[in-house]
């Protein structure tokens, strides 16, 4: 279950990081849009990309979400990636996530393969 204050950050306009895992165990950090279910934090992205492919691997992530207002103010969810969705549904989460962050739906020439979210589950959730 996603806590209310992690909900609240998630599903406005705040900006997130996803740290994933190398092969050889070294984090790595890339700032992204997020958004959230009632029970998964949402990551879209694609098959070729490298926070994909860690995940594939080592579903071991960190998400964390930072409020645009006030950066002190911040959520960190830590899970595993449970599910993924493909396909429409992820095409048209993408042009949602593209309307909450710039107002506008997302540039179809930017995506290379196919839209991916990723269903992170939460095992730890904290809030500063």
């Amino acid at each position: 279950m996603i806590e209310n204050v992690v909900r609240n950050l998630a599903t406005g306009p705040n900006f997130g990081t996803v740290t994933t895992l190398l092969g050889d165990g070294t984090p790595q950090t890339h700032v992204t849009w997020v958004d959230c279910d009632d029970q998964h934090v949402l990551i879209n992205t694609e098959p070729h990309r490298s926070k994909y492919r860690n995940t594939e691997r080592d579903p071991r992530v960190t998400v964390t979400v930072v409020d645009r207002e006030n950066p002190y103010h911040y959520v960190e969810v830590r899970g595993r990636v449970v599910d993924e969705i493909r396909g429409d549904e992820a095409r048209e989460h993408i042009d949602a996530l593209s309307m909450k962050y710039g107002g506008r739906p997302y540039d179809q020439s930017a995506i290379t393969t196919e839209r991916v979210i990723l269903r992170v589950a939460p095992e730890r959730q904290r809030a500063m």
